[in-house]
């Protein structure tokens, strides 16, 4: 029997998972630990091996995500990090692009550059556009350059040089010099990070990869030597933000690659498990303690995007919606986020309206009723004042609730300001917190050409069960699924995870004028560049590659994919015709004319092709239940609008579904999570352990 284990930190939780390779599925969730995220982690996995039978050191390997990254962006925590631009660029990061997220908001603000000007020094070199060298370094003026950075203890040091994508002997150059003169700094190089056209996202990218690393470095490194101190001696690997799994030291290397990681175990983990079970068309809703995630998944496939902004009030992916935040351009799982998680804080504005977010009281000291020292009203405060949260305990105990100080609060914070009932406002907030979500799932679909009404919406995360027909009555949608395990389900995708590389150079060339071999050589060199990192034989890897195109003088491109095997000429001679239809289907319209298409980048992804994890995506998985240490209460008394008003509901558990549909109201009380049934909607269990809720419309 061999034994796997995955850990998902969120800003409030932190949630493991372990599986065997009979598909049974055990799992354990425990507050985070935001002084030291991986406490939690390694408590978490210590727990669920006793839960499992096991020894910690018997795990094969420990899959892992993290919010490191996105967190040190988000609250400006990030390294102490400069910039070495060539010279006459030193303010690409405040030039930036020209959109920005609020339209009619002529006094909008930018966010402040990760790296103040200050810290940002040109050196003179130059390389033009074709890669010829233009004004080679200068020795000295390198020199002087290490002078200027020994006066200030920077932790990080990001290296951008105009044109380096295409020729990078300047950039590398210079990387070494410094990394000799500052071997404890982290040393990132554009060249590495993106070598793709576009200076501000390049930029921006690259100042993120050094402005993030330190952190993550610690982080991880603190959690390896944990476990190797416990006798953990497995194979650590960590989710990127597109999807796939690498090693902890590709990890360390690339940290701006994991900073939308756990939001994309959870896409994965829906997409595999909706395959399973026959679900075609879904759309994603994550709601954790600290954010609500939302994305889409098509016929199996998870939707992916290229350009990507975090840092923002919302983090979002498409150039349609951007200027919030800041750039990243890489592969990330299209999902859009927003700062409503039960732990989001509750607010009155100027305007006496309810407010939710982007705050959170996070897992310390965590909503009110958790009884911890909170003092601020949260939308997990709420749902416990309406009757949908357990108003005495959650998490099988392990998290005691006092529903009383969630109420006493909202009448003072809220209610009594407004002049209405501490449940009018507790339902309010509610409310709010579904508008912000709403958001998200519109980003994903309308803002995509998806009408919402033709997809199920597949709700995961602890609170998510709690929202969700709410959202899917707003939305016009028809039924909700709520998967098993759905409580800990971020952790379940890293589970179905594939372990997989991607790299990507410019290729900047009308689609008329691509060569063959000069096409087939660019891929072979990317190819090889995926063998090494994975470090397998070619024979163990299935590769993707695609080709990111445009009409020339667009800004944006979409991406189209290459055949499989060897390319001949007349895949490059249908490569315009493909762009073109993937136009019409994201924008609606395209131009006329082949000679008017032009490629910018080709990426190549390897996937590591293990049997072992291809056989456990089969299995049915069985989720191995312990007894909880607190029983549901039978019925109590849930408030579901002014319309309704309170209504005596039974609380029951998963296992009391059959495949017959039952009437709501209730509620259904899990480990990990609980689900809201309201009246006039209807649930079943499916074949697969599913949640079947049938929703009434408005």
């Amino acid at each position: 029997m061999s034994y796997r284990v995955a850990a998902d930190i969120g800003g409030t939780f932190t949630d493991v998972a372990v599986a065997d390779s009979e598909g049974r599925l055990h799992t354990f969730k425990l507050r985070s630990t935001p002084h030291d995220y991986s406490e939690a982690v390694f408590d978490g996995i210590k727990a669920a091996a006793g839960l499992a039978g096991v020894e910690i050191s018997s795990f094969d390997q420990i899959l892992h995500t993290c919010t490191v990254a996105t967190n040190a962006i988000l609250e400006n925590k990030g390294a102490r990090t400069a910039l070495v631009t060539t010279k006459g660029f030193r303010d690409v990061l405040e030039l930036r692009r020209i959109r920005v997220p609020k339209l009619y908001e002529p006094l909008y603000v930018k966010p402040r550059p990760l790296v103040p000007r200050r810290y940002r020094y040109e050196i003179p070199e130059r390389i033009d556009a074709a890669g010829n060298v233009i004004t080679p370094i200068d020795e000295n003026a390198i020199t002087d350059l290490i002078d200027q950075l020994q006066v200030e203890s920077f932790e990080a040091i990001a290296i951008c040089f105009i044109n380096a994508y295409v020729n990078s002997d300047n950039e590398q150059l210079v990387g070494r010099r410094i990394q000799d003169a500052f071997p404890e700094c982290f040393v990132t190089l554009s060249s590495d990070v993106l070598p793709q056209i576009r200076e501000y996202e390049r930029t921006s990218s690259t100042v993120i990869n050094g402005y993030v690393g330190p952190p993550v470095r610690r982080y991880l490194g603190s959690l390896k030597d944990k476990l190797e101190a416990a006798g953990v001696q497995s194979q650590i690997m960590v989710m990127r933000s597109g999807g796939g799994l690498c090693d902890l030291e590709a990890a360390m290397n690339g940290p701006a690659h994991i900073v939308e990681c756990g939001p994309a175990a959870g896409v994965i983990g829906a997409a595999r498990h909706g395959a399973r079970c026959g679900l075609d068309r879904l759309l994603t809703l994550d709601m954790g303690g600290t954010t609500a995630k939302a994305s889409i998944v098509e016929f199996g496939e998870v939707q992916r995007a290229e350009d990507f902004e975090v840092g923002g009030g919302i983090s979002l992916s498409g150039p349609l919606v951007m200027g919030g935040g800041y750039a990243l351009k890489i592969p990330v799982v299209d999902v859009a986020e927003v700062g409503a998680g039960g732990g989001s804080i509750v607010h009155l504005d100027a305007g006496g309206l309810i407010r939710v977010g982007p705050e959170s009281a996070g897992a310390t000291p965590g909503p009110i009723c958790y009884g911890n020292g909170g003092d601020k009203v949260t939308v997990t405060d709420a749902n416990v004042v309406l009757g949908y949260l357990n108003p005495t305990a959650m998490a099988s105990g392990r998290v005691t609730i006092n529903g009383a100080l969630s109420r006493s609060q909202i009448s003072e914070q809220i209610a009594n300001p407004l002049d209405q009932s501490y449940l009018a406002s507790a339902y309010g907030i509610h409310v709010v917190a579904n508008a912000l979500m709403m958001r998200a799932i519109k980003t994903v679909s309308t803002y995509r050409g998806r009408d919402p009404r033709d997809f199920s919406l597949l709700a995961f995360g602890g609170c998510g069960g709690v929202h969700a027909v709410g959202l899917a009555q707003a939305l016009g949608m028809r039924e909700v699924v709520i998967p098993p395990a759905a409580g800990i389900f971020s952790a379940l995708g890293l589970l179905l995870a594939d372990i997989e590389i991607e790299h990507s150079s410019a290729f900047l060339v009308r689609t008329h004028d691509i060569k063959l071999v000069t096409l087939t050589q660019a891929i072979r060199r990317l190819e090889e560049k995926v063998l090494v990192e994975l470090d397998r034989d070619r024979s163990q890897i299935s590769f993707e590659r695609y080709l990111d195109m445009r009409f020339v003088g667009q800004a944006y491109e979409l991406s189209v994919p290459l055949p499989d095997g060897e390319i001949n000429q007349d895949d490059i001679d249908g490569l315009s015709k493909a762009f073109v239809a993937s136009h019409v289907s994201t924008y609606g319209h395209a131009g006329e004319g082949k000679n008017a298409v032009q490629a910018v980048t080709l990426r190549v992804k390897g996937i590591a092709l293990l049997p072992e994890l291809e056989k456990f995506k089969q299995k049915q998985l069985t989720l191995v239940r312990v007894s909880d240490t607190e029983l549901p209460q039978q019925d109590r008394t849930v408030y579901f609008g002014p319309v309704l008003g309170e209504v005596k509901t039974p609380i029951i558990d998963r296992s009391d579904l059959d495949i017959r549909s039952r009437s709501g109201p209730f509620v259904i009380e899990e480990s990990e999570c609980t689900s809201l049934v309201p009246p006039d909607c209807s649930a079943a269990l499916d074949e697969y352990g599913n949640i079947r809720i049938e929703v009434k419309a408005n």
